[in-house]
């Protein structure tokens, strides 16, 4: 079974994030030079919420606000839910499925350690099906 933690080891645990006074213009291109879908927006070290292109095309684009009067702070989710490393990634889908989001931060020791996609998790849960089936298909062989 993989852990979150396997899946930041492969494709790293660089966290980009933006404070929550920055304007909603600097947040997507930022989001478009790094070609991500999410940023954790960081008060300091600490994680003050998550901003996706879901909440610029909700909170600014259908409700026609300006995107370089807006801050970061007036779109985000503040209410972010998270995992640790150590968490399962079958827990993580189902926690992503069920919740309907599709980044989640990875926090350990109170500090943000990374950040998954669904993406991420599905392609982790791919990894582990074609390595049962290999491992099958050794056995069935001899």
């Amino acid at each position: 079974m993989k852990l979150v933690s396997h899946v930041l080891d492969s494709k790293g645990r660089e966290v980009i994030s933006i404070a929550p006074d920055a304007s909603v213009l600097d947040a997507i291109r930022l989001m478009s030079d790094k070609g991500i879908g999410a940023l954790m927006v960081m008060d300091g070290d600490t994680l003050a919420g998550i901003v996706t292109e879901r909440d610029y095309a909700r909170k600014v684009i259908l409700k026609g606000r300006s995107s370089d009067t807006a801050r970061v702070s007036e779109i985000m989710t503040t209410d972010v839910i998270t995992t640790s490393g150590g968490q399962s990634v079958e827990k993580c889908m189902n926690t992503v499925t069920e919740r309907r989001i599709r980044h989640l931060p990875v926090v350990d020791d109170g500090k943000v350690c990374g950040i998954i996609s669904i993406g991420d998790l599905v392609k982790a849960i791919i990894e582990d099906q074609q390595q049962a089936i290999e491992q099958l298909e050794h056995y069935i062989s001899g």
